[in-house]
């Protein structure tokens, strides 16, 4: 069509009935703007200091203990992490009444609830609460910490308290499981039917579902993971891939592993990214951080809003220094070590190699 004959033709469109030609009708009409993809950074394990059995606290009262990593949580839409022991000033622990048990120490976290401020000042809009430590010093030590977190403006994360977010247009719901004792904060990790069935209700409410998952064996031995039962301690830990997986078949968009202290392979499921350990983020003094404990990383993924399916994502290597504060690893330690894991998990996989080539094409 000419220049010539395009007025001519709107001319002639004029004249039928119900036809109105306006100033909108004359700009080509292409498709909508696609909605910018929903950004998560997830870290692991986050113990801030303790003031039980005496106080061992960060310097600067714990002023600048993320200050070198916070950068790598900036610009995320939902940051999250696992936090390790309760907000709280409650005396007595019912898990250590004694700091010694059976001739070895007691590990019960008792962290300032003051600290709750830090990890706003870091960036932090969702924490997980569905873990071992939790009820270091009780329910009481537990709803202080919700309170505190609570005031600080971020989301506690476990059981009945799912963080929700509005992204994109879209809502994303955050939802915390663990092998630990079940209370109304803990959905069960270890009970994977009733699992897919808390995913698949959350899923029918909410756009996006991201799962987050305390389970697994602990310590440097533990680094692999595979599709079986895992015991520490003489307790069931659960089998993490059987639940990871069975999440995701329910309707979870990410899946975030924690609680092993180091990091473990990462898969890309059915086009949902799955971490089965994030590894330890920031454990002042209290934790071993020798070799891969001492290793952590920020997962930053970026989902699809319509589909959840990751577009592509990062893992920024953390280092520990002594006695467990985190910083950037220009070596890039735990990224070479996460790479490593996840081609050996991967290697038993009957379709490994397209799997392998999807998870290297939106590792970036």
């Amino acid at each position: 069509m000419t220049r010539r004959t395009f007025p001519a033709l709107l001319l002639l469109l004029a004249l039928l009935p119900g036809f109105s030609a306006t100033a909108e009708d004359n700009v080509a009409a292409g498709p909508a703007d696609p909605l910018p993809a929903i950004r998560v950074a997830a870290v692991g394990d986050i113990m801030m200091g303790t003031t039980f059995p005496l106080p061992i606290l960060p310097p600067e009262d714990g002023a600048t203990l993320f200050r070198s990593v916070a950068p790598l949580l900036g610009g995320h839409d939902v940051v999250f992490g696992n936090l390790e022991g309760p907000l709280t000033d409650v005396e007595r622990s019912p898990k250590c009444p004694k700091p010694r048990r059976g001739g070895r120490p007691c590990f019960a976290f008792r962290t300032p609830p003051r600290y709750a401020a830090r990890l706003a000042e870091a960036g932090f809009t969702a924490v997980n609460v569905a873990n071992n430590h939790s009820l270091d010093f009780g329910m009481e030590g537990l709803d202080n910490t919700l309170e505190h977190l609570d005031a600080a403006g971020i989301e506690a994360v476990g059981g009945e308290r799912v963080a929700v977010f509005t992204v994109s247009g879209k809502t994303v719901a955050v939802a915390g499981f663990s092998y630990s004792l079940r209370t109304r904060y803990v959905h069960p990790l270890l009970d994977v039917d009733a699992a897919r069935e808390i995913v698949s209700e959350l899923k029918e409410m909410y756009d996006l579902v991201v799962v987050s998952f305390h389970g697994g064996a602990e310590g440097a031995r533990a680094t692999r993971v595979a599709d079986e039962e895992e015991e520490f301690l003489g307790e069931n830990r659960g089998n993490v891939v059987r639940f990871a997986r069975a999440a995701v078949d329910a309707g979870a968009d990410l899946v975030l592993g924690h609680g092993p202290h180091v990091p473990r392979a990462v898969e890309v499921y059915r086009g949902k990214l799955i971490a089965y350990s994030l590894g330890n983020f920031a454990v002042y003094s209290m934790f071993n951080i020798k070799g891969p404990s001492g290793l952590g990383y920020v997962l930053q993924a970026e989902l699809a809003p319509e589909t959840g399916d990751v577009l592509r994502f990062r893992t920024s290597s953390v280092a520990l220094r002594h006695p467990g504060i985190p910083h950037p690893d220009p070596a890039g330690k735990a990224e070479a070590l996460l790479r490593a894991l996840s081609e050996e998990f991967l290697a038993g996989e009957p379709d490994a190699a397209e799997r392998r080539d999807t998870l290297y094409r939106l590792w970036k």
